[in-house]
């Protein structure tokens, strides 16, 4: 059911993209710091996956709230003329990485535990045969 869904949101991402006039100058940073706090708050929600602790409402308001703060601190250093979108960008890249690999740690985890039952399981079938 997962995968139907990126496969759709892929499609419809891919469509969209084609038809949909390109954003100026003047607003591309706002929405690459929306996408850089939307993109830390969709890895924390897989983390909570993973560690069994997600939430719908914590993951919802912290995708919306991280990514109206995120602009709201850009517009703020824009007004006074400091680049503090930056501090922002430092904090949500890390905390994505941080999320990965916690994510990648357990997929490796599971994987290489797959492959450990399904060499035991070869042990013992030529183990039965001898």
């Amino acid at each position: 059911m997962v995968v139907i869904a990126i496969i759709v949101g892929c499609i419809l991402g891919a469509m969209l993209g084609m038809n949909v006039p390109m954003i100026s100058y003047t607003y591309s940073t706002y929405l690459a710091i929306a996408i850089v706090a939307a993109l830390d708050s969709v890895f924390g929600g897989i983390t909570s996956v993973i560690k069994k602790t997600f939430d719908l409402k914590i993951f919802i308001t912290g995708f919306f709230g991280n990514a109206i703060l995120s602009i709201l601190l850009t517009i703020l250093g824009e007004k006074l003329n400091l680049d503090i979108y930056l501090a922002a960008i430092i904090v949500f890249v890390g905390r994505m990485f941080t999320n990965f690999a916690i994510i990648r740690r357990y997929y490796v985890d599971k994987w290489s535990s797959k492959f450990k039952e399904k060499a035991q399981k070869q042990e013992t079938v030529v183990e039965e045969k001898q």
